[in-house]
């Protein structure tokens, strides 16, 4: 990344239910035979072919110039193994999100997120040199249904989010 961009500083907290709702829901696990809750009903793969799948990520610091929003489906992600990451957001429904539409949330091992149609995102990042993620979207949602928008561009800054 350019050395001439300034840098923004995100501090990350660590995620809640209450927390993300505007962007998403935060799923952690429950006893087998729970009942069906509004949280798991966010998720909606009803138009394509859902896809289900281990991503595999390498070099992955907390900084980026860009975020991405998919209008078209939810995204399910969960870290495989027992391993904390980080993701930026901002809330859907917001054409060209600006510095102070951002948040920074730490997610927990054994912890997963599902976000909204239209969320907003960058990451995850993590500071291992690779980490498999579980992924939930549509077949072609990196194709056909991934909106990008430049912070670079737009406001000359590099975001850095600190974990801490």
């Amino acid at each position: 990344m350019s050395d001439s961009l300034t840098t923004h500083t995100l501090t990350a907290e660590t995620v809640t239910p209450s927390g993300f709702d505007p962007f998403g829901v935060v799923l952690t696990p429950m006893e087998d035979g729970t009942p069906f809750t509004a949280e798991e009903a966010v998720l909606d793969v009803s138009n394509g072919i859902p896809r289900f799948y281990l991503m595999r990520l390498d070099d992955k610091p907390a900084e980026f110039v860009r975020v991405t929003r998919h209008l078209e489906t939810t995204q399910t992600l969960m870290a495989v193994g027992d391993v904390e990451w980080t993701i930026a957001v901002a809330a859907p429904g917001i054409e060209e999100p600006g510095l102070d539409d951002l948040r920074a949330f730490r997610i927990p091992p054994r912890t997963a997120i599902t976000m909204r149609k239209g969320t907003w995102h960058a990451g995850p990042f993590f500071a291992d040199p690779s980490m498999d993620f579980v992924n939930l979207e549509l077949d072609d949602t990196n194709v056909a249904d991934h909106h990008n928008h430049r912070l670079d561009d737009a406001y000359g800054v590099r975001v850095v989010i600190d974990a801490e």
